[in-house]
């Protein structure tokens, strides 16, 4: 902050009891309709290309037979990073730094009949990609 700038205080505001709003909790049965299935597909892999082209064949096949996908999300990518010693007598002091990076893509699809389900399963991706499948 420089010397210039003034803090201000917004004037305090009486709150009362018809102005103030409930806060109410959603609940998954309030957030999807009655009879409505979500077939959640979570994708990971180490290399982000790969991981985007499996994404795009399994909603090529998704749309192929008329599902309603949300998605691709971009869900945080997972780093973890490793410190090792360089050498372990001379040169103990210096050490070498390596990372993984794990990339997450998240994909909802709305009511799936029995041949998107069917034609899922029969997907071929490439290696390295890893698939979890839920039923909400």
């Amino acid at each position: 902050m420089t010397t210039t700038e003034i803090k201000t205080k917004k004037p305090k505001v009486a709150k009362s009891a018809a102005t103030k709003i409930p806060k109410v909790k959603a609940s998954k049965a309030s957030k999807k309709e009655d009879g409505q299935v979500v077939l959640r597909i979570r994708v990971r892999a180490y290399e982000s290309k790969i991981l985007d082209a499996s994404v795009k064949q399994i909603m090529d096949t998704a749309v192929r037979h008329d599902a309603t996908i949300v998605g691709p999300v971009p869900l945080p990518t997972e780093i973890k990073k490793y410190t090792v010693n360089r050498s372990p007598f001379i040169y103990k002091n210096t050490r070498e730094q390596f990372e993984i990076r794990v990339h997450k893509r998240l994909i909802d699809i709305i009511n799936p009949n029995a041949k998107t389900i069917e034609a899922l399963t029969n997907l071929s991706l490439p290696s390295g990609v890893d698939i979890d499948v839920k039923m909400l």
